[in-house]
């Protein structure tokens, strides 16, 4: 620069950059915002007129908007390309909640709620599901795109399970009202738009939000390509993040499954047919209970830490929850048992035993009860069930061999004379 028969300074090339990317920037803008809207009403079968399709970003992603344009993005005016009455509506509330994904709601006072999605959108579909308890499994969506041929399609999906093949269309449990829902295209942006008809006043509420960018064929939905949980409060128009990864729930399920499927099982079964092996029955009677009793903390340690990330009322977590503590204080009562055995000659041995023996009988049947409570409100799926379905079988038919050999055993005795002792004669 020394050299240079026209020196510029570094800081007046820096502010000419600036200002041409902002000028640059707002003629972007205002094409984009003078696009036709593209609006479609949706009848019941999910069907629509053929439209053209918007080619400006990945669906659901940032698509090169920062946090503050997309909350300007609440600002446009929807009745402009939304029909009644949903372009009408008066009192909506607008709040991005998650990428670009932006939610427009209005609740009157006979519970009827207009909902509108809406998020950046190129190929693919948008979905907004309503969860019972956070999970993605036994929720209701709604479910919005358009095709290849540019035809809009809009329907509701039942998800049973985690799988592809059971997301059900055409199927849900929202009640949705008569007002038929409608899906448009406007600049850069897929609307989704719907009523529903609640019993009371929403409040709280898991909300699942979803894209995928590949069509659905035949209206089945392919996998997503990002999804998030987050609680809404209708009310009050604040969310929070809902996240509860498939290895935590799959280690919880696992830890209760080795320790009070397996473990605890074997551990009594020890004392009730090998106590001919003493003293070897009782230590290892004591070291197994120990180590499930372990195995059970840990399950229930972490059960507590998912409860607390869900957030949600459900009355199967909850029974599923309290029946975890209750056999958690089984347990504990099982180890306090160990440190006040008293004597074998002590006249409170024989209720030490049945107290001893009950209680830990109890605390198996209900563990075995949780399980399959866990299995069923955890969507775990068919692998698990066969999984402890065998498990339990196994172990049931152990217990079953065992004690007919047992049984076998007192009824030889039984009727086995006693020994005769002969007696020389005397000589």
């Amino acid at each position: 620069m020394a050299n240079s028969r026209f020196p510029v300074p570094d800081s007046r090339i820096l502010v000419f950059l600036y200002l041409f990317s902002l000028s640059l920037r707002a003629n972007i803008l205002a094409v984009a915002d003078n696009k036709d809207a593209i609006v479609v009403g949706i009848n019941r079968e999910g069907n629509g007129s053929a439209l053209p399709q918007s080619e400006n970003a990945d669906v659901g992603g940032s698509g090169g908007y920062s946090g503050v344009e997309i909350s300007e993005l609440c600002n446009i005016d929807i009745q402009g390309f939304l029909p009644p009455p949903y372009g009408n509506v008066s009192g909506f509330i607008c709040k991005p909640i998650w990428n670009t994904f932006i939610l427009r709601y209005a609740q009157r006072d006979d519970h009827v709620m207009t909902i509108i999605l809406s998020a950046i959108y190129t190929t693919g579909w948008v979905g907004m599901g309503f969860s019972k308890d956070g999970m993605m499994a036994g929720s209701s969506a709604m479910v919005g795109w358009f095709n290849k041929k540019g035809q809009p399609r809009i329907k509701q999906y039942y998800l049973q399970g985690t799988r592809s093949s059971q997301v059900i269309h055409d199927k849900g449990e929202l009640p949705l009202t008569n007002v038929p829902p409608v899906v448009a295209i406007h600049g850069a942006m897929i609307y989704m738009a719907f009523q529903l008809k609640f019993e009371n006043h929403l409040r709280q509420q898991p909300i699942i939000l979803a894209f995928g960018s590949r069509y659905p064929k035949h209206f089945h939905l392919t996998h997503h390509v990002d999804k998030r949980t987050i609680m809404f409060d209708f009310s009050g128009g604040s969310s929070s993040v809902l996240y509860v990864s498939s290895r935590e729930k799959k280690n919880h399920g696992a830890l209760g499954m080795i320790g009070w499927g397996i473990i605890l099982p074997v551990g009594a079964i020890i004392p009730r047919y090998f106590k001919h092996k003493d003293p070897l029955w009782y230590y290892l009677h004591a070291i197994i209970q120990l180590v499930g009793f372990i195995f059970g903390l840990a399950t229930v340690l972490l059960g507590i830490q998912l409860y607390n990330k869900l957030n949600v009322k459900n009355a199967n977590i909850s029974a599923h929850r309290g029946i975890g503590i209750f056999i958690l204080v089984l347990s504990i009562l099982q180890i306090l048992a160990f440190f006040l055995r008293p004597s074998k000659d002590s006249k409170f041995r024989r209720f030490w035993n049945w107290y001893h023996h009950w209680f830990g009988r109890l605390a198996l049947f209900f563990a075995s009860v949780n399980i399959v409570l866990g299995i069923q409100i955890g969507y775990a799926g068919n692998e698990w069930k066969i999984g402890y379905g065998f498990l339990l079988a196994v172990v049931l038919l152990a217990v079953i061999v065992l004690e007919t050999l047992s049984w076998m055993k007192k009824r030889s005795d039984k009727t086995t004379a006693p020994p005769t002792f002969q007696m020389n004669p005397v000589q």
